[in-house]
């Protein structure tokens, strides 16, 4: 599929995808104009507001990306989960889904959401393990992020997005528990 003609567009949703580093995801997101807007703003609150810790919160979204075989998700979340401090273990476990050698936090985050993209729910005994590391407030945010990137790769699949043609990314210069370039 093609990617809009984003010169046709009102300048603030040019701006949009411009503030962005005019990534491939946000420019062929403005095929939708009037919920682009939103969806950008979630995404913006998941990768700067979370309470979920950076590494953990990119193990998460790496995994949805995985498990829905969305290179371009895998591609820059992997390079993002670098920055923000996940190691090389915790990268490889996300392509295959095996808690084996992680830590038990990122163990149970990685288990929780492969529940939830098989279950779409945690049960009892899941949130139970989960609120043994993290707090209630992180909890939800988990469950919110990995709703949120199953759409995102639903979006990217669909649409056939790549990064052929991407300028660097914005987010080179991001260091853990920053919020500059995400």
């Amino acid at each position: 599929m093609e990617y809009p003609d984003l010169s046709a567009l009102p300048a603030e949703l040019q701006d949009e995808v411009s503030s962005r580093g005019s990534l491939n995801v946000f420019r062929m997101m403005m095929h939708s104009p009037a919920l682009a807007p939103g969806v950008l703003a979630l995404g913006d609150a998941i990768l700067r507001r979370s309470s979920l810790p950076d590494p953990l919160r990119e193990l998460a979204i790496v995994r949805v990306g995985h498990a829905y075989r969305a290179a371009y998700e895998i591609h820059h979340h992997e390079n993002i989960a670098r920055l923000v401090g996940l190691g090389e273990e915790a990268i490889a476990a996300a392509a295959t889904g095996s808690p084996d050698s992680l830590s038990a936090p990122e163990a149970a985050v990685l288990t929780s959401t492969d529940r939830l993209l098989a279950r779409h729910s945690l049960d009892a005994a899941a949130r139970k393990e989960l609120l043994a590391f993290l707090t209630v407030n992180q909890l939800a945010d988990l469950v919110i992020t990995v709703g949120f990137y199953q759409l995102v790769c639903d979006f990217l699949n669909t649409f056939e997005v790549t990064t052929a043609g991407e300028a660097p990314p914005p987010y080179g210069d991001v260091q853990p528990g920053s919020d500059e370039g995400r």
